[in-house]
């Protein structure tokens, strides 16, 4: 049986992850017009880029913080229902996320893969609730 608990902590991590996507993405724009000779150098300056851009680390350690809670989070619940509950709400927040951002998330059949997504993660949760 889950409790509220692991709801909030299965609920905060896919906000975490996924309202930082959008963000993640944001930040990193721009990474492709670093150029440097060879493919060390060329790492090297992205990596550099990546770290030293603020708009990219504080998404990403905040994603980070999500993953952490995550692996807490399996400690104590059911995989069965832990792992699709996360992934999907963050595909949902994803989405939402980049939405209020101008992205463009697609057209009515998005919509209906976010609607039949949010049914599948109702019925995990009811039936972890009866068992």
């Amino acid at each position: 049986m889950v409790t509220a608990g692991q709801v909030a902590s299965m609920l905060l991590v896919a906000v975490l992850w996924g309202g930082t996507n959008p963000f993640l993405k944001a930040g990193a724009e721009g990474l492709e017009s670093v150029r440097r000779g060879s493919g060390a150098l060329q790492l090297l300056a992205e990596m550099k880029f990546l770290l030293l851009n603020y708009k990219c680390m504080l998404p990403f350690l905040l994603n980070q913080c999500g993953s952490l809670i995550y692996y807490i989070t399996l400690a104590s619940t059911d995989l069965t229902l832990a792992v699709p509950f996360c992934n999907s709400l963050t595909l949902l927040i994803t989405v939402a996320i980049g939405k209020a951002l101008g992205e463009d998330i697609g057209g009515k059949r998005a919509v209906l893969g976010m609607m039949l997504t949010a049914f599948g993660v109702t019925l995990c949760i009811a039936s972890s609730i009866s068992n």
